[in-house]
């Protein structure tokens, strides 16, 4: 792949995932994301209740939070971000959702500017049974390809999403 064409598909995952990092306090507590979305004339909500139901299981409540913080600003952006990554290109065959979240990862990593998408990513990669030492090496890997910056940007972000989670059960005693 030549140069120009990884550096689109880089900032295409990051557009996409944009979102994702936005924070869940700026969802209405506990409003739920419709079951199908604002419909209109010659509206399909095929790709969206497929989109909603990966989002789910790559994301869960965090997805779907994000997506619900955008209602009141951009809810035919939120509705594009569950038909189009997750709804089209996530719940495509050829390959397995844990494949796809970790290129994901690798490819948020190698941007070296997506630090709030690469930790909600990293949440998604252990959510999908990576474990935080193949995570790692795969943020190592991209310092031949990105970088020691990028690399080590991505290594600082994810040692955080390895801390929140360890620190998570402690919180409830």
């Amino acid at each position: 792949m030549k140069r120009t064409h990884l550096a689109a598909a880089v900032i295409a995952a990051s557009a996409i995932t944009a979102v994702t990092a936005a924070p869940a306090a700026a969802a209405a507590p506990g409003a739920p994301l419709p079951a199908t979305p604002l419909k209109g004339p010659g509206m399909d909500n095929t790709r969206y209740l497929r989109g909603l139901e990966k989002l789910k299981e790559v994301d869960g409540k965090a997805g779907e939070a994000v997506v619900a913080s955008l209602a009141d600003i951009a809810p035919d952006f939120a509705r594009l971000l569950i038909e189009f990554p997750f709804g089209d290109i996530y719940s495509r065959p050829g390959i397995d959702l844990k494949t796809r979240e970790i290129a994901v990862v690798a490819a948020l990593t190698a941007a070296g500017n997506a630090r709030p998408q690469l930790k909600v990513h990293v949440h998604g990669a252990l959510n999908v049974g990576w474990t935080e030492q193949e995570i790692v090496e795969v943020m190592m890997q991209m310092a031949v390809y990105a970088g020691f910056p990028a690399a080590l940007n991505g290594l600082f972000a994810a040692k955080e999403v390895f801390d929140e989670r360890r620190a998570a059960p402690a919180k409830g005693k």
